[in-house]
């Protein structure tokens, strides 16, 4: 059974501009041995770069539409502690919409009902669970600890880095650039608080600017780019700090 519960102190999005994503609450709030205590987790950083950016969004333009609409969804049998996720996300000031409860087998339903444009999981499983009914999905890897809170990286990169997407995908992840574009269009060159990242791990100074030109046809534009012509990535990833990885097999 799937049921969502709307956060009353938080300004409600219109969610057929707005950019909609979704966290698995597992990846924002652990369980801990203390009690009914949660702490924080690995999620916690991008949902503050989500926050960042809206703030920034709203003082620009008061009447804005295209902002990062959050829902926080149970992924496991959670239900029973609703109330105790639901206090602790207000606790800590997470701005978060709503609140979708379900368990393993129905918590891509609730992705589907709410129109989520993006999946984002610790668990490659889940994350491959979402991808097989056509919801745009990924991991948040070891870097999302690290990452900024001040501004929203999105790498963008070949499937080297990262697991290869089913084609039923193409329309979601075409969707999600072209918003992802509109909104960095809304900020100038320096100090936006997001930034586009692309790297290409083979193929050269061509395969970057082709994959570059791609992009651009989707109106993205990359704040900046790394071929690596088969070096390591690691070292990379670790500079670069995203808050997760996407891949270009659908925007081909």
């Amino acid at each position: 059974m799937v049921s969502t519960i709307a956060n009353v102190d938080v300004k409600q999005k219109d969610s057929s501009q707005a950019l909609v994503i979704a966290i698995s609450c597992s990846a924002v709030l652990e369980d801990t041995d203390e009690g009914d205590g949660q702490k924080l987790g690995a999620a916690l950083p991008l949902l503050e770069a989500l926050q960042t950016v809206n703030r920034h969004l709203v003082a620009a333009n008061s009447a804005e539409s295209l902002l990062f609409d959050v829902l926080l969804v149970t992924t496991d049998e959670r239900q029973q502690q609703s109330a105790r996720i639901v206090s602790s996300t207000k606790h800590h000031g997470l701005e978060v919409s709503r609140f979708c409860f379900s368990g393993r087998e129905d918590f891509v339903e609730s992705l589907l009902e709410n129109q989520v444009q993006l999946f984002l999981t610790a668990e490659p499983q889940e994350a491959a669970q979402a991808s097989q009914k056509g919801i745009l999905s990924a991991l948040l890897g070891q870097q999302s600890w690290s990452s900024p809170s001040e501004q929203l990286r999105v790498l963008f990169c070949d499937n080297d880095v990262i697991t290869t997407t089913p084609a039923n995908l193409k329309p979601a992840t075409q969707r999600f650039w072209t918003q992802l574009g509109a909104m960095r269009e809304r900020f100038g060159v320096l100090d936006s608080p997001v930034s586009i990242l692309v790297m290409t791990a083979h193929g050269g100074r061509q395969k970057l600017g082709d994959t570059l030109v791609t992009l651009r046809s989707h109106g993205v534009n990359a704040d900046e780019a790394y071929s690596l012509a088969g070096a390591p990535q690691g070292p990379v990833l670790d500079l670069l700090r995203p808050h997760f990885l996407l891949g270009d097999d659908d925007l081909k």
